[in-house]
């Protein structure tokens, strides 16, 4: 991987560390429990930081180090994390991102309004680190010591909130010159030895002593804030000649805890975040190591020097089980996140729709393939190209699964529109994700965002009432924003709604009416008058605001899902709510298929629509030149004469056969002359020229080459539907 190819791994993942902050941080006014959502605020921007000082960004490498200051005081609990702050970290991230965007842009130098503003937000973040930041102290120098045996004295920790030296000194320490009782005055110096006991289990009789031999044993409860290696600096010169076993307080096994579980993602050894956390020492590791490398071949057996070091110091005494637990346990996040990783590549986007368009080729190419070996009758091709078709189709799957993610990740960014918008709005609103694993295709998700924004604001704005309304109609002051998607039918059906005033069906007829967008003479339902508001120009806000009043977005909305082949529905109820339904195909590129034929043109209707396909007898035949509809087992089923519907001069078939559709919980019929069996459609776009043929959804290649069109089934039966309501109006 070259230097830029690195530089864009490097921006890809810290726009998706941002957005992983940005979560938490509104997670956090949501949480009892905030430690881990700081937690992973920090390490965000830790590795954002360390990202950075890589390629020598010294300007995003400066400002996330003091936004890491102000997160080490709040995990701390130095400082108390507000919503003012949780502001603040969300201007910060903003601000990290245009910085990476300035570095996509290829600019040398930074913008001077992105400079300015980050000036600001490091000032406003000084202010929670007072006037000067504490510098972190110098790591105490660790001794060497490569003894190859370690001593069991038990216990791991003391159940008091001191430190507990066991000392044995070696009977060499006067003649190497040593005073042991200077070593206990140093350490004095470092905090207050609470209570010292003389040991004299190595005193031998009176007449058998030496006086240049030293037989002195202590054990010492020490109250001090040093930690474990500079206590057992103190005893440096002395380290040869003694052994030294330090427990920690009882308070301080919940704190080494902690510190492994902060520890950033990268892969050390056990004894490594041993050393780090501080519970043990290097020289304690070397001593360990030693030990187990079999440096004193005749002080253990085999077995015990093969034992993995986490038992070896437990075993010692050394360090207690539960921080060997918990520092097993981040070896073994770190080890799965790493795994997680190396199953996940990333790769361009235009290269997988490079990809899309080669299978929808290949299985035009095996449809022609099919066709030819049928016309030839030869079964050993038949049935060579039948695999050959079977292996396309399980590409196509696997191809279409590769475009495939999740919704929740678009979903997620509204939580900081809510919010946002919700403050400056004077409202309490939360939201409400559900269905944030549905998958559908990813250039369905790249479209959707636009559409979605605009709903998502106008629920806020027209929707959700003030508190004072919500509070004297009974409702909870907190409104409701609702987002949810879900499969059916072969589509995904995404809702935006929320528990605001709901529409107000007379208001929105009288300005259309006013408008001219319907006759005084039209018979509406409830559910057109609502679909009236996805006119263009439409709005019946009383006042113009930031967010919406001006007529413009509603129709932009529904131009922009049908252009993705969707469609919008609206339910309100008035004092309670409106939720918009959008139903999307689950891919763009290739479905299966229901192909029939209208005299000498051929049609294809998306398969997971068909519900059943059945013959008209001459009966029933003659009785729906009368009215568009037919009997199927005690339903009214409208239907549409698709031979009528696009004009169709051929020749008419000797029977007809009516395909039963479904979309959206209603049903209709269209009327064909043939059934011609299912095929795989590679959807091709209509052009400009056909951009307002209604019924027609797209087109497709045969695999005798001629093109077919792709119907739009939801315009087909609401037309047919519409058609048999009018019916009965006039009827009645």
């Amino acid at each position: 991987m070259n230097l830029d190819d690195a530089l864009q791994t490097f921006i890809v993942e810290s726009h998706e560390l941002l957005q992983a902050m940005e979560d938490a941080l509104l997670e956090i006014e949501h949480s009892a429990d905030l430690s881990e959502s700081i937690n992973a605020i920090f390490r965000a921007a830790h590795t954002i930081k360390g990202g950075a000082g890589l390629f020598g960004l010294d300007g995003i490498v400066a400002f996330t180090h003091v936004m890491e200051s102000v997160l080490d005081k709040v995990r701390g609990n130095e400082l108390s994390i507000d919503d003012d702050m949780v502001a603040l970290l969300l201007s910060c991230g903003d601000h990290i991102k245009a910085l990476l965007n300035s570095l996509v842009a290829g600019q040398e130098e930074i913008d001077p309004a992105v400079a300015a503003e980050g000036a600001a937000l490091i000032a406003r973040l000084k202010r929670y680190l007072g006037a000067s930041q504490p510098e972190t102290a110098p790591a105490a120098t660790l001794p060497q010591h490569h003894e190859a045996r370690l001593e069991t004295m038990g216990g791991g920790f003391v159940e008091t909130d001191n430190w507990h030296i066991s000392l044995r000194f070696g009977h060499d320490v006067l003649r190497n010159g040593m005073d042991p009782f200077s070593f206990l005055r140093y350490l004095g110096t470092m905090g207050q030895i609470v209570g010292i006991s003389t040991l004299f289990d190595t005193l031998p009789p009176a007449a058998e002593m030496d006086p240049e031999t030293c037989y002195l044993s202590f054990e010492i409860n020490f109250k001090s804030d040093a930690d474990k290696a500079a206590i057992e600096g103190a005893f440096e010169f002395v380290r040869d000649d003694c052994v030294i076993h330090i427990l920690p307080p009882k308070s301080r096994i919940a704190d080494f805890i902690q510190f492994i579980k902060d520890l950033p993602e990268e892969e050390l050894r056990l004894g490594d975040i041993l050393v780090r956390c501080g519970t043990l020492t290097q020289s304690e590791l070397d001593s360990a190591l030693a030990f187990q490398a079999g440096a004193d071949p005749h002080s253990a057996s085999a077995d015990e020097r093969n034992k993995p070091i986490g038992e070896i110091v437990s075993q010692a005494g050394i360090v207690h089980p539960p921080v060997i637990e918990a520092a097993l346990e981040k070896q073994k996040q770190i080890k799965d996140a790493k795994s997680q990783e190396s199953r996940v590549i990333r790769v361009d986007s235009e290269k997988l729709d490079n990809l899309i368009n080669l299978v929808g080729e290949l299985v035009i190419a095996g449809a022609s393939a099919s066709l030819l070996s049928h016309r030839s009758r030869d079964v050993q091709l038949q049935e060579a190209t039948s695999n050959i078709s079977r292996l396309v189709e399980e590409i196509r799957d696997g191809a279409l699964q590769l475009r495939m993610v999740q919704i929740g990740e678009t979903f997620r960014r509204f939580n900081r529109v809510v919010r946002d918008v919700s403050r400056e709005m004077n409202k309490d609103i939360e939201l409400q994700i559900s269905g944030a694993e549905t998958e559908l295709d990813k250039t369905v998700v790249e479209k959707i965002g636009d559409p979605l924004m605009h709903l998502v604001r106008n629920s806020m704005d027209h929707g959700i009432e003030s508190s004072e309304l919500r509070q004297s109609r009974g409702k909870p002051v907190k409104g409701t924003v609702r987002l949810n998607a879900y499969h059916e039918s072969g589509s995904i059906v995404i809702e935006v709604g929320d528990d605001g005033g709901g529409l107000n069906r007379d208001k929105i007829l009288k300005k259309a009416l006013d408008k001219g967008l319907v006759s005084p003479t039209q018979n509406l339902s409830d559910q057109e008058i609502y679909m009236l508001i996805f006119e263009a120009g439409f709005s019946t806000a009383e006042q113009v605001t930031n967010l919406s009043g001006r007529g413009v977005g509603m129709d932009v909305v529904r131009r922009n899902i049908e252009a993705l082949r969707g469609t919008c529905e609206l339910d309100s109820t008035e004092g309670q709510g409106s939720t918009v339904r959008i139903r999307l195909p689950l891919t763009l590129a290739i479905i299966d298929g229901f192909q029939i034929g209208v005299g000498s043109a051929s049609y294809v209707v998306p398969l997971d629509m068909v519900k059943e396909c059945l013959e008209l007898s001459s009966e029933e035949r003659q009785k729906s030149k009368e009215h568009n509809d037919i009997n199927l087992r005690g339903e009214v089923l409208p239907f549409v004469r698709l031979r009528e519907r696009f004009r169709e001069q051929g020749q008419a078939g000797q029977r007809e056969n009516v395909v039963v559709v479904q979309y959206a919980g209603q049903k209709a019929g269209l009327v064909v002359d043939e059934l011609m069996g299912e095929l795989q459609a590679v959807i091709k776009p209509l052009g400009c020229l056909f951009t307002n043929l209604k019924g027609v959804s797209g087109s497709t290649i045969l695999g005798n080459g001629e093109v077919a069109l792709i119907l739009d089934v939801p315009a087909l039966i609401q037309q047919a539907v519409s058609a048999e309501t009018q019916i009965e109006v006039a009827l009645g």
